[in-house]
């Protein structure tokens, strides 16, 4: 049972009648409109959660035009809509989609087909309300944590500015930690696409067996533990961007099923024969040699070329030195906040001893360190000691021999130690999975976060 409110858009009375009571039943709030006119005012007045929208009234009873232009007006409200006809056709389904429609009905509809449409618009539209909540506040804090003043960056600057207007597909590469997220979410922001969701997907992080689940969407009963409809990705980033990170690691045997839906834009829920369009912006990551991959034979060549229509290589953070300053004070400014600190100045020896430092964790390791510093301080500057790095210029490549179990253990306390005892953020510098470094800290006796 649910509260949603449904406007019934069909000049069709009996229509109207025999909707309300299967939805009512279904404990649905009903408001009931007969012509344009009343939809875009019901529409306005109440707000509801859904339209079930007619596609022919009384002005033309086979086109489907009029019921495609009052869908057009309702596009600002952001109301889910799924669109009604008894003169159905691909043609005129994938139109409606296109024109921002959420899913298409035939006359005489199947209830349960409809009910299902009805729950799974619903689920979406609830999804989307709690991921704007989120992207607002990363796009507030994304524009104090952008740094561009090396040459390297001015240069990327200068590439966003012309590519994020376009729907041009973006692959982004660089080391683990350098902000290849913090990228794909500013390209966004810059975007048309900007006031749409942004949806990212760690491919890493999805299993083999739900795979399709989780980018396409699932209906109830569509496998064994599909207990109720399940939102896709490509749907929750709908007239959005979606960001695939670590595309890298997708398996062999699951790139053909993600390179059907970008080569025709079409794609099938699970449990469902209905095709979907997909209207996405997408961007995606790897710190992966996807050359290399191809030649191993363990990624798709044609895949690669519907992804790297533009290439942006983010540069290691000890390769733009210049942005050091910059990333130290929006670092300070974030963690003092948080912390409740007083405002804190930078000493230059710690500016220069952050210069000297080599950065293999690059800026994910950078904010760690800067973290760190902030509740250490009790003045109002961190000095050089506050920031914990070590004594020696660690761009030195002298590398001292030891016993290979040792220097796994030495690092594997470094990396603990710059993340302040957490497992994930450790793991990530260490570029090794967590459950590797369990396994590690329980072989070395190394105390850890849980």
């Amino acid at each position: 049972m649910t509260n949603a409110t449904i406007l019934i858009a069909d000049d069709d009375e009996d229509i109207r009648l025999a909707l309300n009571l299967l939805l009512s039943a279904q404990g649905y709030q009903i408001i009931e409109a007969a012509n344009a006119k009343e939809i875009i005012i019901e529409s306005n007045r109440q707000q509801p959660d859904l339209v079930l929208l007619d596609m022919n009234f009384s002005r033309d009873t086979t086109s489907g035009q009029e019921g495609l232009a009052i869908l057009e007006q309702l596009q600002p409200l952001n109301i889910p809509v799924i669109l009604m006809t008894a003169w159905g056709s691909i043609e005129l389904a994938v139109e409606g989609l296109q024109k921002g429609a959420n899913d298409f009905i035939e006359k005489p509809w199947n209830k349960l087909k409809l009910l299902n449409s009805i729950k799974q618009q619903l689920s979406f539209s609830r999804a989307k309300e709690q991921n704007q909540g989120y992207r607002q506040l990363l796009a507030g804090d994304n524009k104090k944590a952008w740094v561009c003043l090396s040459e390297s960056m001015q240069a990327i600057e200068t590439l966003v500015a012309q590519i994020a207007p376009t729907d041009a597909n973006i692959l982004i590469l660089g080391e683990n930690g350098t902000g290849k997220s913090l990228l794909a979410e500013r390209i966004h922001q810059l975007s048309s696409r900007q006031q749409a969701p942004l949806i990212a997907v760690n491919m890493a992080a999805i299993p083999d067996n739900l795979f399709e689940s989780e980018l396409f969407g699932h209906q109830k009963g569509a496998f064994t533990d599909a207990k109720q409809n399940r939102v896709g990705r490509f749907q929750l980033a709908d007239k959005g961007t979606l960001f695939f990170d670590e595309i890298g690691s997708l398996p062999l045997t699951l790139q053909p099923k993600l390179l059907r839906v970008l080569e025709t834009g079409h794609y099938e829920i699970l449990g469902s024969s209905q095709t979907q369009v997909a209207d996405v912006r997408l961007i995606s990551a790897t710190n992966a040699n996807l050359n290399q991959l191809i030649s191993e034979q363990a990624f798709r060549q044609d895949l690669l070329y519907r992804l790297n229509t533009i290439v942006i290589t983010i540069p290691p953070l000890r390769e733009r030195l210049e942005d050091i300053p910059g990333l130290a004070n929006c670092f300070i400014t974030k963690f003092s906040e948080k912390y409740r600190k007083q405002a804190l100045n930078i000493s230059p020896c710690a500016l220069s001893k952050l210069k000297q430092h080599n950065w293999p964790g690059n800026i994910r390791e950078f904010s760690h360190v800067i973290e760190r510093a902030v509740l250490l301080t009790s003045g109002g500057e961190i000095t050089a000691q506050q920031l914990l790095l070590e004594n020696a210029d660690s761009t030195n490549d002298t590398v001292l021999l030891q016993p290979l179990e040792q220097a796994e253990k030495q690092l594997i306390e470094k990396a603990m130690t710059v993340t302040g005892g957490q497992v994930i953020e450790a793991a990530k510098l260490l570029d090794i999975s967590r459950n590797a470094l369990y396994r590690r800290l329980e072989k070395f006796a190394i105390h850890h976060v849980e």
